[in-house]
């Protein structure tokens, strides 16, 4: 015959392994553009269950840039095998001069408006001010695009976010942490201009009324806000750094 005593602990024990698998079952989904955590068991509302147009309260990005989060056993989503990573060359005279490509004046007037901002924030101006000359240069000659639709741009975001794993398998592989922190800041920028983006072709300029948009003059991230962040989701700098896009139509 059962006692009661061991009736309790059955019941205990059933309730334990419940809440067990209910721990097990939480789950924690990672904002891919500035890294916030949606923690289920610490939310009221489990993140499956949020509307579709819920964003991130820190840096504005869609419900769709969240990724739940790899158990220990899955392998991360930046690692990838060596098999897959492209030869970068023998470091001889003929390779470096294949890997050579020539850019077009678009290209080179973004290049040097990186170098502008790189040289700003140690404090060169001269420097800064000479790069700028050549980026404005090179984008006064640029000739202008047939299909520049926003279709076009989306497509081409998407392209880039799909290339940024190898580049960066590349970087760790050389021990190139400085080329390895551009892949980390460029890949976050440029999810959340296709973020953005994506959010236009959907909701048009319903999107963009009465409100405004920033961009980090450090990094390139992009808020669309009354204000700018408090503290840049991608670079952490403060607000300050942040410019407000002018002279829209």
């Amino acid at each position: 015959m059962v006692s009661i005593d061991d009736k309790q602990r059955v019941k205990t024990g059933f309730r334990e392994q419940v809440q067990g698998m209910r721990k097990e079952e939480s789950m924690r989904y990672i904002c891919q553009i500035c890294g916030y955590v949606y923690d289920d068991d610490k939310e009221k509302i489990p993140f499956d269950q949020l509307p579709d147009d819920w964003k991130c309260p820190l840096c504005g990005a869609t419900k769709t840039d969240f990724k739940a989060e790899a158990s220990k056993s899955q392998t991360p989503m930046t690692q990838i095998p060596k098999a897959a990573v492209k030869p970068v060359g023998d470091n001889t005279g003929a390779s470096e001069a294949a890997d050579i490509k020539k850019l077009s004046p678009g290209q080179l007037s973004a290049v040097c408006s990186d170098l502008a901002r790189g040289c700003e924030k140690q404090y060169k101006t001269e420097e800064a001010g000479l790069f700028n000359e050549l980026a404005a240069y090179f984008a006064s000659v640029t000739p202008a695009v047939d299909d520049a639709t926003v279709e076009n741009v989306a497509k081409l975001l998407q392209e880039d976010i799909d290339n940024y794993p190898n580049v960066r398998a590349v970087a760790d592989r050389n021990n190139d942490r400085g080329a390895a922190r551009i892949c980390v800041w460029g890949e976050k920028v440029t999810r959340m201009l296709s973020s953005l983006v994506n959010r236009y072709l959907n909701e048009g300029e319903a999107m963009l009324e009465g409100t405004d948009i920033w961009v980090c003059t450090v990094c390139g991230f992009v808020y669309i806000g009354e204000e700018p962040p408090e503290l840049c989701p991608v670079c952490k700098v403060p607000p300050y750094k942040f410019e407000k896009i002018e002279g829209r139509a």
